[in-house]
């Protein structure tokens, strides 16, 4: 993933639907997405439809044709929020697009406090195809923190080895859990509902922010996304 980001935007449903995508919940600060619908968000570089996946229907993010071996990152803004800090949680199911190459990790996750045109933002990610590898060190880089457009995970794991990724069980395909905590300059990820975080970073490198939420992939990736709740 080469960290190249394309501003091609196709609007979805802009219109606030209370009963679809997204809601306000009576609690100031609080949203829910149920994510079956898509009102209420921007696609960037790929295509998203709603399909029954594992149960349950959900937004589906793949690439737009010819677009499979380009390595793009791609993503879906959600229309109307504005994160600074708190907690972001969200189900995810990620494997490699039919016809990737044999180097295709699934990658899938959360992006936030993206700024205006997607011009920077940070993001968590997991890789679901390293989290059962029979290679240690592929496991060890299950999850990943980058920083748009100056830190791609290629930069990080020359310059600080291990720090910003680690492991996680993961099995590609399965639906898992998100659960990313931001204050100020740290930031937190939880997989599964785990007690204690898979990956800390305690020097996001946008430093304090606000910004969008975005569900983020790659255009190597056939992702799931139901159920993201801001608070």
């Amino acid at each position: 993933m080469r960290g190249r980001f394309l501003w091609e935007v196709v609007v979805a449903g802009l219109v606030v639907c209370v009963s679809g995508a997204g809601r306000k919940d009576a609690r100031a600060g609080v949203g829910e997405w149920k994510l079956d619908r898509l009102d209420r968000l921007e696609i960037v570089n790929a295509k998203a439809d709603v399909a029954e996946y594992q149960g349950r229907r959900a937004v589906r993010l793949r690439p737009l044709a010819g677009h499979l071996a380009r390595d793009e990152e791609v993503m879906v803004l959600l229309t109307g929020t504005d994160f600074r800090d708190g907690t972001i949680e969200v189900d995810v199911a990620g494997k490699p697009a039919e016809g990737a190459a044999v180097t295709a990790r699934g990658f899938i996750g959360v992006a936030f406090r993206i700024q205006p045109r997607v011009e920077k933002f940070e993001c968590f990610y997991i890789r679901p195809t390293n989290g059962r590898a029979d290679d240690q060190l592929r496991r060890n880089h299950s999850t990943q923190y980058i920083s748009y457009p100056e830190y791609p995970w290629e930069r990080l794991r020359k310059e600080t080895p291990g720090m910003y990724e680690s492991y996680a069980d993961l099995e590609t395909g399965a639906w898992t859990k998100l659960k990313i905590v931001v204050a100020g300059t740290n930031a937190q990820l939880y997989v599964n509902g785990a007690e204690q975080p898979a990956l800390m970073v305690n020097d996001l490198k946008l430093g304090e922010g606000h910004g969008q939420i975005g569900l983020w992939s790659t255009s190597e990736t056939e992702g799931y996304y139901s159920n993201l709740v801001v608070k």
